[in-house]
């Protein structure tokens, strides 16, 4: 985030996430990571918990700091530089927390979001299934009530954290025959040799975060363990969708931004033709339209922040959200590709972490809904303002020199 929208004390929390970042993270650790040598960095949530910089939202008496999301994103920036892999995790805190603060019980808040908060449980989120991933209310897999808890069955991919969790937020259908948006559920699942993890695939990028498929075999899981109400899990899937792209937006532009600075700094020192490339207008355009995508995401999901901590509307944070979510990984995939073109060959090489930052940020305009469906949604919730506000100023059709021609007007 720039100074200049921020106070203070989010200048000192800036510090203080770029101080984390700076000191406890090995660079060590994010080579083994790409090269699958390490799966699961638990170490990385419990030093960034020992700071206190998991789940800043939430109230204090849960571990966290009460803060807005305003604040929340100005730590992911900083988290972002890492790559999706660890932003993924850091973020995950933020992600099922949501679901835990604001439809748990607070046997669950303590048992749960307490000890994740404070670095002593993993979480992960199980939504995608195996036959699709935009059509989330398509999901086949079921939990039956039985007494006093419910029998578990099917699978999820996907599940980044899986190889690491000590449990997961599992989305579920319990009404086979109720209409989608009626019939799924929403628990805490602990992590148990009925929950089998698949470490199953060979991704292109974001390695290292224990992504790996959950097949759920006949799994008892505690009625306690339910969040909201049965079969309303379409209202904790929508609540959700704002730290799911909220946090993508956020680390975007830390990648974005780690990008642009490595592809920046080359060009001040790299020489050809007898000067600097910074001279080349090739070059310098590049770096200039790379910074105004990185101010304009910044820009865009600072809006959304702040439309969600003045509790807009829901619809019109909604529309925020994605926008933020849309402009801020489209503008970082385009930052990255600008910086490799910046460096030529060199960028292609694992000299730099330009090509690793490539592999990393794809995934991004895809993960937590398909930039396609972030469409879907802006243009839904601009047409339904419009249609419920409409001008809310001077109606400008009828300064037209033949605005009178009505009969001109043929819209059948």
């Amino acid at each position: 985030m720039l100074d200049c929208l921020m106070s203070v004390e989010e200048k000192a929390l800036r510090d203080e996430v770029r101080t984390f970042v700076k000191e406890d993270v090995d660079s060590q650790l994010l080579r083994d990571m790409d090269e699958d040598k390490v799966r699961y960095p638990r170490e990385f949530l419990e030093k960034a918990a020992a700071r206190g910089l998991l789940g800043l939202r939430f109230p204090d008496k849960y571990g966290g700091r009460g803060m807005p999301w305003v604040s929340e994103i100005i730590a992911l920036e900083e988290v972002g530089v890492l790559g999706t892999s660890l932003g993924c995790l850091y973020s995950l805190v933020s992600i099922v927390g949501e679901a835990i603060d604001k439809f748990g019980s607070e046997l669950l808040k303590e048992k749960y979001l307490r000890p994740t908060i404070e670095g002593r449980l993993m979480t992960a989120e199980a939504l995608t299934e195996p036959r699709g991933g935009s059509d989330f209310f398509g999901a086949t897999c079921t939990a039956r009530k039985v007494d006093d808890y419910y029998v578990l069955r099917g699978q999820k991919r996907f599940v980044v954290g899986a190889e690491g969790a000590d449990y997961f937020m599992v989305y579920a259908r319990t009404d086979p025959d109720g209409p989608p948006h009626r019939s799924i559920s929403a628990f805490l699942v602990d992590r148990s040799p009925e929950v089998q993890v698949e470490y199953i695939y060979g991704l292109m990028g974001t390695r290292g975060g224990g992504t790996g498929r959950l097949v759920f075999n006949d799994v008892r899981v505690p009625a306690e363990n339910l969040l909201g109400e049965e079969n309303n899990g379409s209202a904790i899937f929508y609540q959700m969708m704002i730290p799911e792209r909220m946090t993508s937006a956020g680390g975007a532009v830390g990648m974005g931004r780690a990008a642009l600075d490595v592809a920046a700094r080359y060009s001040m020192r790299r020489k050809a033709f007898g000067a600097e490339i910074r001279n080349f207008q090739a070059v310098s355009f590049k770096v200039a339209d790379s910074a105004t995508c990185l101010d304009t995401a910044r820009g865009i999901i600072y809006l959304a922040a702040r439309s969600v901590d003045a509790g807009d509307p829901p619809g019109r944070s909604r529309r925020l959200v994605s926008e933020a979510k849309k402009v801020a990984t489209e503008n970082a995939w385009k930052i990255v590709n600008n910086a490799m073109q910046i460096m030529g060959g060199i960028g292609y090489s694992n000299i730099y972490p330009i090509e690793k930052m490539l592999r990393d940020v794809r995934l991004i305009m895809i993960w937590t809904g398909t930039n396609e469906i972030m469409d879907l949604i802006i243009q839904h919730e601009y047409y339904k303002e419009l249609e419920k506000e409409g001008f809310k100023g001077r109606d400008i059709e009828f300064d037209a020199p033949e605005a009178e021609q009505v009969d001109e007007k043929v819209y059948e």
